[in-house]
């Protein structure tokens, strides 16, 4: 059997993040303590204590979680077995090619770090919101937005995370307006994130000259295994097609159920998914996506352990 790997992004953090997996194990902590250094920051610590308001800091927050999955990965890694193919939801996607020894531990986390530093500029620069539209299939969500986008104010899908899912994301007034039209259409729920700018959307489109160049600052090589990209769901097999596709993913949205969908065609029909990081969010889009397949969230010292125990 073959391994598919998902790494969450931004919303999977919490105070105490990590911090079980640091104690049992000495590899995350070496691995938490080598981001820590690279940052110049104690970020094991603020994942560990908080302040919460530290911790859901763009710039704080998209690196945290990388650590964490970084310092899954570190624990596991001899136990995965052959691995065909990666993805990431958003920020996850700089996780799977960090995972696929594109970028070194110490360029991942600062990439994140400077791509949460940029997308909170982009969106201090131009305020806008983001909502969840829960129980409505995503293309009549795309019409709702259609319909509430004007010649200034605009809102567009964000996250296709499966097919009852999908995050809106614009300038407020127009994520208020397709948030109503997604009610009357059938939608069970709409519900306001909590975020500092309008995520994949054209609204982050002043940060994408900035992460351009610190993506072309640091030594990105070709994967080791294709990583499906967010933007597209195509698999990504070379460093050149990475970086367009990372900065192509700023401002365009997750596509994740065509990105796990393709994730498993690459794989077969004999495959496990295991989602490395905090959280088991990526574990139930999956079983949405795909139904009853093997997927398994490695996030917490006993998740790792129990893993460990069965790989032997």
């Amino acid at each position: 059997m073959v391994t598919l790997l998902v790494f969450p992004g931004q919303g999977a953090q919490r105070v105490g993040m990590g911090h079980d997996l640091y104690e049992a194990f000495p590899s995350a902590q070496d691995t938490l303590s080598e981001i820590d250094e690279a940052l110049a920051t104690p970020l094991s610590r603020i994942m560990r204590e908080g302040p919460e308001e530290e911790l859901q800091r763009t710039d704080i927050t998209q690196p945290a979680i990388l650590a964490h999955s970084a310092a899954v990965l570190s624990v596991v890694r001899d136990h995965l077995g052959p691995i065909v193919g990666a993805a990431g939801h958003s920020l996850g996607e700089y996780s799977a090619y960090y995972a696929s020894g594109s970028l070194s531990l110490t360029d991942a986390v600062r990439l994140v770090r400077r791509r949460g530093e940029l997308m909170y500029e982009a969106g201090t620069l131009q305020p806008g919101s983001m909502s969840a539209v829960l129980g409505l299939a995503s293309d009549a969500v795309g019409t709702a937005c259609a319909a509430a986008s004007t010649a200034t104010e605009v809102v567009v899908p964000a996250n296709l995370n499966s097919p009852e899912q999908t995050v809106i994301s614009g300038d407020p007034r127009a994520v208020m307006r397709a948030g109503q039209l997604a009610k009357e259409a059938g939608a069970k729920r709409v519900v306001p994130l909590n975020v500092s700018g309008a995520f994949h959307s054209p609204l982050m489109t002043h940060a994408r000259p900035g992460l351009e160049e610190a993506l072309g600052a640091v030594t990105f090589r070709d994967p080791g295994f294709p990583v499906v990209a967010n933007a597209t769901a195509t698999p990504i097999t070379t460093s050149a097609e990475a970086i367009t596709e990372l900065v192509h993913q700023l401002t365009a949205p997750v596509r994740w159920v065509e990105v796990v969908t393709r994730l498993a065609a690459i794989a077969g029909s004999e495959f496990r998914i295991l989602e490395l990081g905090p959280g088991t969010v990526l574990a139930g889009l999956v079983k949405r996506i795909l139904g009853p397949v093997s997927v398994r969230s490695l996030g917490t010292a006993q998740s790792v352990e129990e893993f460990l125990h069965d790989a032997v």
